[in-house]
């Protein structure tokens, strides 16, 4: 990419969106197109083909999408099928009608088999089956990557796709409902300081492993994709370690300061049972992240205004 190529942003409001935003501007891009939902429904074809016709943006970094934690995916199924199958087919359909130079899909490791041999790499995709509470966005995710695939084959798109593990950084979503474990932890914990409770409850066993990636370190992969990557394959794009939940638990409660009990709500699912990626063939380009998870947990809760909750 040129610094004067123009260049759009899917989702630039959301955390990932708008983390590539600050990445292209850090590095000297100018000709940056972004819409607020309220300006452009990505959900409406006809709209989204008006402004890429409109606009004709060089590179396309598609962000965009609705998400959420483990309930918000178990109990909207259907939004998070439809919304994100339509955020998905319009943007890569129009980026193919105006002959768009690349294309960036960000997905999400949740496409990937609930028992997927770990670490999970690219070829595990569509071996097995889905964890059941976030099964409607991981088929959306598959269709957009297929969607890729497809139009690469048919007609020689230069369309890519890439496949973050868990996410965090400014920009989070932290409304107990719908955010996803590390931020949704960071608000109770916090919360349960300054109320003075003596235990705080967490969904699950607190057995489950999950990864955990900094959302200006995955910016940082994107660009370097979209600069260096135009194989069609799916590539994953992790930190490289996994933490238990209740180990997670432990440093949330020790960066905020929180000194009483963490307890366990067995009822509640615990989702997949460890979701490690496998980084190898990013790593084997050039990148690694930066952002190691106290560092980046610890710079989170300082600057996020917590003045709401």
């Amino acid at each position: 990419m040129d610094k004067s190529d123009k260049i759009y942003v899917a989702g630039h409001r959301g955390m990932v969106g708008s983390a590539i935003v600050r990445r292209l501007t850090a590095e000297g891009h100018k000709n940056i197109i972004v819409r607020k939902s309220s300006e452009l429904d990505l959900r409406d074809q006809r709209a989204v083909q008006n402004f890429f016709v409109t606009e004709q943006p060089q590179y396309v970094f598609l962000a965009a999408a609705k998400v959420g934690g483990i309930n918000a995916n178990n109990s909207y199924r259907a939004d998070f099928l439809y919304d994100n199958l339509m955020i998905e087919a319009n943007i890569i359909h129009a980026a193919y009608l105006t002959n768009v130079t690349k294309l960036l899909l960000l997905g999400s490791s949740c496409i990937y088999p609930k028992f997927a041999e770990q670490p999970i790499k690219e070829e595990s995709l569509l071996t097995g089956s889905l964890e059941h509470t976030n099964e409607p966005y991981a088929i959306a995710k598959i269709a957009g990557i297929k969607l890729c695939e497809t139009f690469r084959d048919q007609y020689g798109c230069n369309f890519i796709s890439a496949m973050p593990t868990n996410l965090y950084g400014p920009n989070d979503n932290y409304d107990l409902d719908s955010s996803h474990v590390l931020p949704a932890l960071i608000r109770k914990f916090h919360s349960a300081k300054l109320n003075g409770e003596k235990q705080v409850t967490l969904w699950g066993s607190g057995k489950p492993l999950r990864e955990f990636l900094h959302v200006d370190d995955l910016a940082e992969a994107s660009f370097f994709l979209m600069q260096h990557y135009n194989e069609p394959e799916t590539i994953n794009v992790g930190y490289g370690e996994d933490i238990s939940i209740y180990d997670l638990g432990l440093l949330i409660s020790d960066i905020v300061g929180y000194d009483g009990e963490i307890v366990f709500d067995s009822s509640k699912p615990d989702g997949t049972p460890k979701k490690l990626m496998d980084n190898s063939r990013i790593n084997k380009l050039g990148w690694t992240p930066k952002i190691g998870l106290r560092k980046g947990i610890s710079t989170v809760y300082k600057e996020v205004d917590k003045s709401h909750w």
